[in-house]
């Protein structure tokens, strides 16, 4: 396995485990906070995805699908490439409804494609190269940025899907 499929893997995997984690819910169910002050399961999804898009815009050089394939507007928010859900007040958390699950899962997987393209014509020395971004400054550094958010907010959404459902859930989703 070249590297390049082995990283496409684990972008595949974690596709995998998003798909899982929103498999089920409702729309009431992802819009769910825990506590006022705590995102719901389709805040961190969308997040995760919004942050995925301009990391990924940022390594290609490109603009983010947000904008470009207008998913903003199947999200009801503005066309803002800074909306990434940095800094979001209780107040903006509480007002945030995400979309259907399909819709969130639509613009995840655009992404995920993008990036897995990107990711499938990288050589060695692309991984070195630096970019401009003050917490990656190289193009490695900035996929595993992604890897690293994106599970985080993957078993965020695991565990709240947990306390919406309850002992088992897991076992269940994995059974449909």
């Amino acid at each position: 396995m070249k590297w390049q499929q082995f990283l496409i893997s684990i972008f595949d995997q974690m596709s995998q485990e998003m798909e899982q984690d929103l498999k089920g819910l409702t729309l009431d169910d992802v819009n769910i906070q825990p506590s006022p002050d705590t995102n719901s399961i389709g805040w961190l999804a969308w997040h995760l995805t919004r942050c995925f898009d301009a990391s990924t815009a940022n390594l290609i050089g490109d603009e983010q699908l947000w904008i470009k394939a207008q998913w903003h507007m199947k999200f009801n928010r503005p066309a803002d490439l800074k909306d990434l859900g940095i800094n979001h007040s209780p107040e903006d958390l509480s007002a945030f409804k995400a979309p259907e699950v399909e819709v969130i899962l639509g613009y995840y997987r655009d992404v995920l494609q993008l990036v897995k393209q990107y990711v499938a014509n990288l050589s060695e020395a692309d991984l070195d190269k630096e970019i401009d971004h003050p917490r990656f400054p190289t193009v490695a550094a900035r996929i595993k940025g992604i890897f690293n958010d994106s599970y985080q907010h993957i078993g965020q959404i695991a565990y709240i899907h947990g306390l919406l459902k309850g002992l088992g859930w897991w076992e269940t989703v994995r059974r449909t």
